[in-house]
């Protein structure tokens, strides 16, 4: 079974969908469209900005989820999936390429829930850090004697997690996971603390962009990120859909569930390979490849 899986903000790189603008007028045409909804010209920063400019979480987002929907439309009907999956912002452009979202208002709701997150950290300075080679049970138990606000926010794979939170809950944790252990406790270069409470205010926003949003009844299920498990039910799909601002990524979980359910071959679309290293990572037998 095909598992097609969509890769979250980090991932990005200058020149990132020239190729399928330059060589197909269908996605070209949805290059377009993209500019006109976003209200300014996306594509010049993703084929032509710099690095600093794809890093604003304002033109991250967009950039990656439009790049990742438009490599599934390439596939035509090649692209038969059996599950999909995202990670972080990639659970939008999993929705879309299974037919949950139209790309048009799946790209409104990744615009507003970039600027809503984006005014979040703006509001609550906060950060994230990765921790490596440490069981995700020990960063769980350190995290809880840690004063302030600081969670598990992804876990990757196993000995790859990553903590969000206030600035001073990070930096403590990562004193005491160094001291626990860990290979390395290394602060982020992000705009705040994803996947955390700190997020409360973005949440908040974008539940009522998504209430206001239809969803259909995708072509297959959807494995999300808050419980890990598949889902078709378009009332569940917005539910978690909001929560996943504020809970954690178990894509672990995540990928371990899509095996026992039969994946049995992870196809990442979208820039970078990421998800294919953490796919590996989870599953040394996992048949991985990508196309970007």
């Amino acid at each position: 079974m095909k598992a097609y899986v969509f890769p979250g903000q980090g991932a990005q790189f200058v020149g990132m969908g020239k190729d399928l603008y330059d060589n197909s007028p269908e996605a070209r045409e949805l290059f377009e469209k993209a500019n006109e909804i976003l209200g300014f010209r996306i594509t010049d920063l993703m084929f032509e900005g710099t690095p600093e400019d794809l890093k604003k979480t304002a033109v991250t987002q967009p950039a990656i989820f439009i790049h990742s929907v438009l490599l599934a439309k390439s596939l035509g009907d090649d692209f038969k999936p059996d599950m999909v999956a995202g990670h972080s912002l990639g659970e939008f452009s999993a929705l879309v390429a299974a037919g949950a979202l139209s790309f048009e208002d799946g790209l409104r709701l990744v615009a507003a829930r970039a600027n809503a997150m984006q005014k979040a950290c703006e509001t609550n300075p906060s950060t994230m850090a990765a921790i490596i080679a440490l069981p995700d049970e020990k960063v769980e138990e350190i995290c809880e004697q840690v004063p302030g606000v600081i969670v598990c926010a992804n876990y990757n794979c196993p000995g790859q997690l990553v903590i969000s939170g206030e600035v001073e809950a990070i930096d403590r944790a990562c004193e005491l996971l160094k001291e626990a252990g860990a290979k390395r406790a290394l602060k982020l270069p992000v705009g705040g603390g994803f996947h955390s409470p700190c997020m409360e205010p973005a949440r908040a926003e974008l539940a009522e962009a998504i209430e206001h949003t239809e969803f259909h009844t995708p072509v297959c299920p959807v494995y999300q990120n808050v419980d890990a498990l598949p889902h078709t039910d378009p009332a569940e799909i917005k539910g978690l859909l909001v929560a996943q601002l504020t809970a954690p990524v178990r894509w672990t979980q995540t990928v371990r569930n899509m095996i026992a359910n039969g994946a049995t071959e992870f196809i990442e679309l979208g820039p970078g390979k990421v998800l294919q290293g953490l796919v590996s990572k989870i599953d040394k037998n996992a048949t991985v490849s990508g196309l970007q």
